[in-house]
């Protein structure tokens, strides 16, 4: 197996760690956090080149699918059958493949249900008890494969390992050939709140109906790449997939009365909608605001029918990695189109009563926008749909979101509430870039979708409304996660499954690491240019880290492997401090002295004070000149001289520059390990301020502590680094002049509440909102 990227064994031989990855020139100021990444990067080759783009030779397998699929609603039983066509594009001759059995995940006899950990405490209830051994609540879950065969029917031998299969050829597969093979299969379909893995079912009590997402569903192919051969990660329920592109032909075969939210466009609509729903199908074709096809009441009215008879939904999709889909009797569904530079794009929603005052309102919009915001940044958005469906859960499929957010039985909302599944909603179907489109593995890299995609959800956001709350992207809010003990730290390069603290490294960081990098290294202009240039070059491609380094670089001009290594393969935090300020003013000749005092060393103390040694100047006096008395006195002389001959001597035609100026020579440190540029604020005497940014490469001599003057033109009462909090500096105390006593987090919150006080809470606004518009939802005041 062919490991050209990224050195993962360094990694976990703790290459990276601490402060080892930036130990080029070990116990130097200089010449360790500068260089080139070099060995951390894979080599350059014909498949991927030093620029960051494919090579002349790239390569990427394809598999098409013809899937059929029955669900057993009573039972919760999901019956499929396939046939899968698979195109070997690689200069390799194959002798067998792999493929993904991910339902394996539930089950019992799978690694990930025998290898968590667990401790006793001293009063456990039933639940936690069966949690210690989490297999014995699994028995009869897992994939059941009753036939595998190749095109004509002839049995085809096979191997399972836990979530992966392989499938040994009947004859070699050689460089561009093709196989057509059939597995039919079964599986049990879990309760996906109880029993996570990202697919299953959520039961409602109150009206004895299910919804169902159905996902990872499928036999499907696992990747070989020219980087790394098969990708053979097994599915643990935490990294997630890398799949080869392909297209997809679905039917699926549901009561009668379900609704089906899928990855592609339904192919026989007219057939599964009432007359009435398909004429609002086409009317939401041109719609200007979200057009119910399925409203509310027809869905609570099919959820207390509850249809035995069935029907067949017929899906198609082109040039995806994976198909998922919804299915339930209670969903409502609506609809607005979005044009994306000049080409249609219908946008949908997906949801039950639970979340009918959100959805209804927000979540399709929310999607538009998305669209929008994304395709600006990136591609234009290149498949006909994207679809919402609040199904309790957060996880993306092509052209199909999963996400959460209800309301209260009354109707009404809370804030947090009403953000987080706007939030949600714009993560998830933000994710048909990265990775559905941007095809990056997430299995080995969670960074390379989750953090890309959560830097483009910020984005979205504060389009979406630029008074909203973003939880992840703005440097100041990654700062409690980075002043953790280096213990609790890891750096995002870190291997997927091997993430301890995915929210906060994967999500969190990495995101707030690009919009560093747009904000306040790079610059807007030239990091858009680039991260758009990215995903142009890798859209329905199978990138590395390595790509996206080297082309952030080659599309800028902008050196950034110091901020790789450090931000990416580090885990140092940014702390820089301002030591110490002085003042100068160029308002008249030097002062006249001798030299500055030196250090005196221990034997010369020891010297004078024992009064044992006669030294010779004193004893013989004659050895004495006008230099014994007058220490310094060249290095005055020539200081007046130089004074007296410069350019900007009193009389000279340039005094007036230098006359009365202020001289601020400012002393940094870098506590933290992490280079950053250094950001200033000026405070004036007469009250105005100056913002100054100062170049990371002032630390490429000394990366430990520098010295620079400033020159103004007023006198400075203050000054304050990083006044909006754009470096992830974790320790805003030492970077100010005069020292000022920060509040704590208790003043500030003691503050908010009584700033708060006799104001109307969200939920009291809500409900006068509720009064006013029967149940159409109003912003909380």
């Amino acid at each position: 197996m062919r490991k050209q990227t990224l050195l993962f064994a360094a990694l976990v031989a703790g290459i990276f760690c601490g402060h080892a990855q930036n130990q080029s020139n070990p116990g130097a100021d200089h010449g360790n956090k500068f260089e080139e990444l070099n060995y951390l990067l894979s080599a350059p080759n014909g498949y991927r080149t030093a620029s960051g783009a494919p090579g002349p030779q790239y390569w990427q397998q394809q598999a098409d699918y013809d899937i059929a699929v029955e669900l057993d609603e009573p039972n919760n039983i999901l019956t499929g059958t396939e046939t899968i066509t698979y195109f070997n594009n690689s200069p390799n001759p194959l002798r067998y493949v792999w493929l993904q059995l991910d339902e394996n995940f539930h089950n019992p006899k799978s690694a990930n249900n025998q290898a968590n950990t667990s401790r006793m405490q001293n009063s456990m209830t039933d639940q936690q008890l069966t949690n210690l051994e989490p297999w014995r609540k699994l028995e009869g879950y897992g994939m059941n494969l009753t036939r595998v065969t190749d095109a004509a029917g002839k049995p085809l031998k096979y191997t399972i390992n836990q979530t992966m299969m392989r499938l040994d050829l009947p004859a070699t597969l050689k460089p561009g050939e093709r196989i057509a093979f059939k597995i039919d299969w079964n599986y049990k379909i879990p309760d996906k709140l109880t029993r996570y893995g990202r697919g299953g079912y959520e039961y409602f009590p109150e009206d004895g109906n299910n919804l169902y997402s159905i996902a990872q569903f499928y036999p499907r192919m696992a990747v070989y790449s020219d980087f790394q051969g098969w990708q053979l990660l097994q599915f643990t329920s935490g990294a997630e997939f890398a799949l080869t592109f392909g297209n997809f032909k679905v039917k699926i075969t549901v009561p009668a009365d379900h609704i089906v939210a899928a990855t592609g466009e339904c192919q026989n609509l007219r057939s599964v909608l009432t007359g009435a729903q398909y004429q609002r199908w086409q009317q939401s074709q041109v719609a200007k605001e979200p057009l119910e096809i399925v409203t509310l009441n027809e869905a609570l009215e099919a959820s207390r029918q509850k249809s035995t008879a069935k029907e067949t939904w017929v899906f198609n999709a082109q040039n995806v990695r994976d198909f998922a889909f919804n299915a339930s009797r209670r969903l409502v569904w609506d609809a607005m189109p979005q044009m994306i530079e000049g080409r249609k794009v219908m946008c949908m929603s997906f949801y039950g009563k639970e979340a009918y005052p959100l959805y209804r309102k927000y979540s399709t919009k929310a999607v538009a926008q998305t669209l929008k915001t994304y395709s600006n940044f990136t591609i234009p958005y290149p498949y006909p749909v994207a679809q919402s469906v609040e199904a309790a859960i957060g996880m993306e499929y092509p052209m199909l979101a999963m996400n959460y957010g209800r309301a209260e039985k009354d109707g009404t909302y809370t804030e947090a509430v009403k953000y987080g599944a706007i939030g949600v909603i714009i993560h998830e179907v933000g994710h048909n870039f990265f990775p559905m489109i941007v095809n990056s593995d997430e299995r080995q890299y969670w960074w390379m979708d989750e953090g890309l995609n959560t830097f483009c959800q910020f984005l979205t956001e504060q389009e979406f409304d630029n008074n909203y709350p973003s939880r992840r992207g703005p440097a100041h809010l990654i700062t409690d996660y980075m002043k953790l003990p280096k213990e609790m730290l890891e750096p995002i390069m870190t291997k997927g499954d091997a993430v301890a603290n995915v929210g906060s490294n994967a999500y969190a960081k990495a995101a707030t690491g690009l919009n560093i990098l747009r904000e306040t290294i790079m610059g807007r202009e030239l990091f858009d240019f680039a991260f758009k240039e990215y995903a142009r070059r890798w859209a329905f491609k199978h990138p590395t880290p390595s790509d996206f380094f080297r082309t952030m670089e080659d599309a800028s001009g902008i050196d950034l492997d110091w901020y790789w290594r450090g931000w990416f393969f580090g885990t140092d935090p940014v702390d820089i401090s301002l030591d110490s300020l002085k003042w100068y003013r160029m308002d008249g000749a030097p002062a006249v002295g001798g030299k500055q005092p030196e250090f005196e060393s221990i034997s010369k103390m020891r010297n004078r004070a024992g009064g044992q040694i006669k030294f010779g100047v004193d004893t013989d006096t004659t050895l004495r000149d006008f230099y014994y008395y007058n220490p310094g006195a060249d290095a005055a002389y020539n200081a007046q001289k130089t004074y007296r001959d410069s350019a900007v001597r009193r009389d000279s035609a340039n005094a007036s520059r230098w006359i009365n100026k202020n001289f601020y020579e400012l002393t940094f440190s870098n506590r933290g390990g992490m280079l950053m540029p250094i950001v200033l604020e000026w405070t004036f005497e007469d009250g105005t301020k100056e913002v100054q940014y100062v170049p990371v490469s002032i630390w490429m001599l000394n990366e430990r502590k520098v010295t620079k003057v400033f020159i103004k033109d007023k006198q400075v009462t203050a000054v304050r680094l990083d006044p909006y909090k754009e470096t992830a500096d974790i320790n805003e105390a030492n970077g100010m002049w005069p020292v000022q006593q920060l509040p704590s987090r208790f003043q500030l919150f003691k503050q908010a509440q009584e700033s708060g006080r006799g104001q109307s809470t969200g939920n009291n606004s809500m409900q006068r909102a509720l009064q006013q518009q029967q149940g159409q939802q109003r912003k909380p005041e």
